[in-house]
């Protein structure tokens, strides 16, 4: 590891001591970045997957811009199911569009497996290239069956998730089957980017709040824990994170990961009192608030710190990710705020 790189990130994912609380930001590279915007004109969103200079270049602008302890590798949650044999195609305004949904036991047999190095040579090559160039750990990142599978299923974005809870509930097997093979194809990713220079992943599970803790724990909770059971080997820091989860803390806790992510609706200091979260936390500022007004923002993000700060282990991030109406000037304010005000006259917290 380079004598400039900064590890302070990696430490709070281990509990251990830092001079300040680490800081990155969910969809740090996006839409709200004018270079990003400029980048955007040039390539289509899986253009810029596919070549690893851009992808490198995406992933490194907030880093450079923002000043933040982290970066994360651009990518899409569902780019390794185009080689597994699933027609998907991200729509503007839309999302995830898939034209070949899912919908029996041979549907999901269909389904190829994922071959890193012929399949996402892309991915692993513009890790790779980042891993070489960034001073701060990359992130590597792939989004979890249950929320692959809602695509999978519904075709595309849902807000009811009614045809996956009906596979779950009716066609156990089949979902089964479909649990096993998403959660062979998101090992074999994970471990291809950690293998490239990942130095943490994080596994985006966006949907999964949509379940109750009984069906969670019946039907998803046995996927999660194969995949990180499996990746602990690798060492590197393992990070689950869901929006609208607070009811399934209690399962995500006994989980085999490092960090959990909050989203806004539950405070830090419930997940550690009511909920018995015992790992390190990441997170929680409602994201809306990056349109207040700075004094109200400002308020708010020294709350969430100093809850944060009231145990080992903390990273500071957003309940969810950043979003077009962001404005650059208002995340580097933000991100020097969270350095500043966490330094604790230059103390380590602990």
């Amino acid at each position: 590891m380079k004598s400039s790189f900064n590890d302070t990130f990696l430490r709070a994912c281990r509990k251990e001591p830092t001079p300040y609380v680490p800081v990155w930001y969910m969809r740090q590279a996006g839409r709200y970045q004018p270079e990003y915007r400029k980048i955007r004109e040039k390539y289509s969103f899986f253009e810029m997957n596919y070549i690893p200079e851009v992808c490198a270049e995406v992933t490194k602008l907030p880093v450079d811009q923002l000043g933040v302890d982290a970066a994360i590798l651009f990518a899409d949650i569902v780019t390794p199911l185009k080689p597994i044999g699933v027609d998907v195609e991200i729509r503007s305004g839309i999302g995830p569009v898939i034209d070949n949904p899912i919908r029996n036991t041979a549907d999901v047999r269909r389904l190829g497996e994922l071959d890193p190095v012929s399949d996402i040579p892309f991915i692993t090559d513009a890790v790779k290239i980042l891993a070489n160039e960034l001073r701060v750990p990359l992130i590597g990142f792939a989004g979890a069956p249950f929320t692959l599978a809602s695509y999978m299923i519904e075709g595309g974005p849902s807000k009811n998730y009614y045809k996956t809870k009906a596979m779950m509930f009716t066609a156990p097997e089949t979902w089964a089957l479909l649990m096993e093979k998403l959660a062979d194809m998101t090992i074999t990713y994970l471990r291809a980017q950690i293998a490239a220079g990942a130095k943490a992943v994080q596994v985006f599970d966006s949907w999964v709040g949509a379940v109750s803790e009984a069906d969670y724990r019946e039907f998803i909770f046995p996927t999660m824990h194969r995949i990180f059971s499996s990746l602990k080997d690798t060492g590197v820091p393992l990070i689950y994170f869901g929006v609208g989860t607070g009811h399934l803390l209690r399962s995500f806790n006994e989980l085999p990961v490092d960090v959990l992510g909050l989203d806004w609706r539950v405070t830090i200091t419930q997940a550690r009192t009511e909920y018995g979260v015992d790992k390190a936390l990441q997170g929680n500022l409602e994201p809306a608030l990056l349109l207040a007004p700075w004094e109200t923002l400002e308020k708010k993000a020294k709350q969430v710190l100093d809850e944060g700060t009231e145990q080992p282990g903390y990273i500071f991030n957003l309940g969810h990710g950043i979003f077009p109406q962001c404005s650059v000037e208002t995340m580097q304010k933000l991100t020097a705020l969270v350095h500043s005000y966490s330094r604790k006259n230059g103390e380590m917290i602990v």
